[in-house]
Order: C-alpha cells, then structure tokens, then sequence
C-alpha cells in the first residue's frame, strides 16, 4: 500500500496503512471449513463487484470516480468496501498522490495478476453464453 508523496519536485514512497476496524470485516474471509481451495478464491474474488473491478482496473479504469461511471449500479460504500477488501488481500494496491486535489490510483499487484486467468476465463464463458 504505497503511497507517492511528492515535495518541491521530489517524489518518495510512503506506505499507507490502513487499520481494518470492525466495520471493515467481512464474514466470509475466514470461512473454509473444509480446506478447500475453490472457497478460498471465492472467498477472495466472490461477489457481485470483485471481478468486474478487478477487469476496470486491468483495463486503466484505475481511479474512484471513473469507476462509478463505469459501474453505475454500485453504490459508494460497496465499491469502497470492496476496493479495501481488495487491497487488504494483495489483489490491488491504492496509490495517493499528495497533490492538490489529491488523486488516488488503483493498480493491481503481482499477486493480483496471478487471478487475471481467473478474470479472463469469466469473461470468455461470460461471452459465449451471451450469445446463445
């Protein structure tokens, strides 16, 4: 969780840490009694927005306000919730410019490219049975 903090034309790399509170957990994250390991990814990747996210970001839609757009059915505290879940699992990273207005990116992680497979089969079949 990097964050760019640039000072008269200098630019280092902070990290930015955010504590998870009680309203910042989720139920599921845990939850595999059975060792399995289709759980475990679904525990990471599950629900109605991770994927199509996780596809925004890969595709450069990479910032807060244009992800709303693009996904104008989400509301503000889910797509908020689900990007800090995201990037609490090393799916994505959130990246704070500290200029004025601050801008804040999103870009996926090493680890997060390894579920770009997952994101790409999805929407193969996703396509194929859209046509029929």
């Amino acid at each position: 969780m990097p964050k760019i903090v640039r000072k008269s034309g200098r630019t280092g790399l902070v990290h930015n840490f955010r504590p998870m509170g009680k309203t910042g957990t989720r139920k599921t994250k845990d939850f595999n009694p059975t060792n399995c390991a289709v759980t475990y990814c679904i525990n990471i990747i599950g629900g109605k927005w991770k994927p199509v996210i996780i596809h925004l970001i890969r595709q450069q839609t990479d910032r807060y306000s244009t992800m709303r757009k693009a996904i104008p059915e989400i509301s503000k505290q889910t797509l908020t919730n689900q990007l800090r879940e995201l990037e609490t699992d090393g799916v994505i990273e959130r990246i704070v410019f500290a200029e004025v207005p601050p801008r804040v990116e999103y870009r996926i992680t090493t680890h997060g490219k390894t579920l770009l497979p997952i994101i790409d089969a999805m929407k193969i079949w996703g396509r194929q049975q859209m046509d029929q």
